[in-house]
């Protein structure tokens, strides 16, 4: 508990007299003076002796790792995948899934080891790539279809990710 130890979260649950709040062992919060403190094996009995779960680590979810975290980069992840082909900046970004710009680059990555935009250019490269081997669209085509708005930028873009331009990326594949 004193550690945040989350190989714990599940086997017990500890509750502090003093805010009625119980809580997983990896929770962030301010650890609580022992004699304050009571433990519990199972949920219902905490909720029983009338104490409420709190709401950082949320000890009442089933699931048993509760990462909220986890959730904004899935949903950034989810949007930018369904619509890569939209204009996205980092504040947009954040104004939609409802954290500063600051804060969203700075988790996600963290969790992803990638910046939003790295992640988005990652998308619009291999949409790009499937779009290049289909062979029905040209290079500026698919550049303003996977959601560039400068030729220069996807193939700068293009180069980076895959090491070779587009032209060269088709032939290569054939």
């Amino acid at each position: 508990m004193v550690q945040c130890d989350g190989t714990y979260d599940g086997c017990f649950y500890y509750a502090v007299k003093t805010t009625k709040i119980f809580c997983r062992p990896s929770c962030r919060s301010k650890t609580p003076k022992e004699e304050n403190v009571e433990y519990f094996f199972h949920i219902e009995d905490a909720l029983c002796s009338n104490y409420r779960p709190c709401k950082r680590c949320r000890p009442d979810l089933l699931q048993a790792n509760y990462e909220p975290t986890q959730e904004v980069v899935d949903q950034v992840q989810q949007l930018l995948e369904s619509k890569y082909d939209q204009s996205w900046t980092l504040e947009k970004i954040s104004n939609h899934v409802g954290i500063s710009a600051c804060h969203l680059q700075r988790l996600f990555k963290n969790k992803t080891g990638l910046s939003p935009r790295q992640y988005l250019n990652q998308i619009r490269i291999q949409r790009a790539e499937q779009l290049l081997l289909n062979g029905e669209m040209n290079n500026v085509e698919i550049c303003y279809a996977v959601g560039f708005r400068e030729p220069n930028q996807f193939y700068a873009a293009f180069r980076k990710e895959t090491g070779s331009s587009p032209l060269n990326f088709k032939r290569s594949q054939y």
